[in-house]
């Protein structure tokens, strides 16, 4: 078939990215630089440095904000005790977290009103996944992937539910609910699917591209979930070969030997330049044959949090 290049769609920003990295570059509009943000506010170099550059000091903890200060919190979700910290430091609070991750704050709340135990699945020190379970400490354990399911104590084995990140792989994490109902045959589903629409539609359209390719690069970070999961989800589904890169001048010579077919994707985290850098790359190495390959199309966009909608109204802007 000659070279050429499996461009998935859909790839890159999803709407609570796009949602939260605009809030930052609003801020940084309207009340001028410095703007505070707590840790990234998506898990993307490209897109942190971009924003530094404009004014945004990205930092671990609230603590680290001075009294009085503007911080934007990040994508992932945070916890009530953080709220509470910035609102003794007296500071001006804007939450960009993504409203999938908020639908699942609401579900730990809910079951843990009613007293149950909640199984959280995720990976252990993901903002993510510090931020939900910070919502009802005492009821959740997190469940980071099959290993001590069997050794998990909970106080009435007739009253768990499960929950889980948002940015998971879905084939991993239906294999470890069901590895949670043989230990809890009474195991409470979620109300709905937890696992945001663009990490499953990234996964499906890499999942088709996979069979064909010899290669597969995803552009994204390390400390993106969803990108390190496309990886896998690649190799699983049958590419000979995937790699995790943050910018085009990483490809590296010895990854061509042989290959026709490469599948190319991005994070929901990456902005598109990016791809594009790499298309070019890619181009340059004579596959410039590029084709798309359209899983299914998405629409769906998020309104900016209504703190920083007001301050913009009032403003005119």
């Amino acid at each position: 078939m000659g070279k050429r290049v499996l461009l998935a769609a859909p790839r890159g920003y999803c709407a609570g990215v796009d949602r939260a990295v605009i809030a930052v570059e609003k801020a940084l509009d309207l009340y001028g630089a410095p703007v505070y943000v707590r840790k990234q506010i998506v898990h993307n170099k490209h897109v942190v440095a971009t924003l530094e550059a404009r004014g945004a000091i990205f930092v671990e903890e609230t603590t680290d904000v001075p009294e009085g200060a503007t911080v934007v919190f990040s994508a992932h979700g945070v916890s009530p005790a953080v709220h509470e910290e910035a609102a003794e430091r007296n500071l001006k609070t804007i939450d960009a977290t993504c409203p999938l991750v908020t639908k699942v704050h609401h579900e730990v709340r809910r079951f843990a009103e009613e007293d149950l135990d909640i199984l959280l699945i995720g990976h252990e020190g993901h903002e993510e996944v510090e931020g939900t379970a910070g919502e009802a400490p005492s009821h959740v354990q997190l469940v980071d992937g099959l290993d001590g399911i069997a050794d998990l104590k909970v106080r009435d084995e007739s009253r768990v539910a499960w929950l889980s990140q948002t940015t998971l792989s879905v084939d991993e994490t239906l294999q470890t609910v069901a590895a949670l109902k043989v230990r809890f045959p009474n195991l409470m589903d979620p109300p709905s699917d937890d696992i945001c629409y663009a990490t499953q539609n990234r996964q499906v359209a890499i999942k088709q591209i996979a069979p064909l390719a010899d290669l597969v690069l995803v552009v994204g970070s390390t400390n993106s979930s969803n990108s390190v999961r496309l990886v896998e989800v690649a190799k699983e589904y049958g590419a000979r070969a995937g790699y995790l890169i943050d910018y085009a001048a990483e490809v590296k010579d010895e990854w061509f030997d042989g290959v026709e077919t490469i599948g190319v994707s991005s994070g929901a985290s990456v902005p598109e330049i990016l791809v594009e850098d790499l298309l070019r790359e890619l181009a340059r190495r004579g596959y410039g044959d590029v084709e798309t390959v359209t899983a299914m199309e998405e629409h769906l966009l998020f309104a900016l949090p209504p703190e920083l909608r007001k301050d913009l109204k009032a403003a005119g802007k």
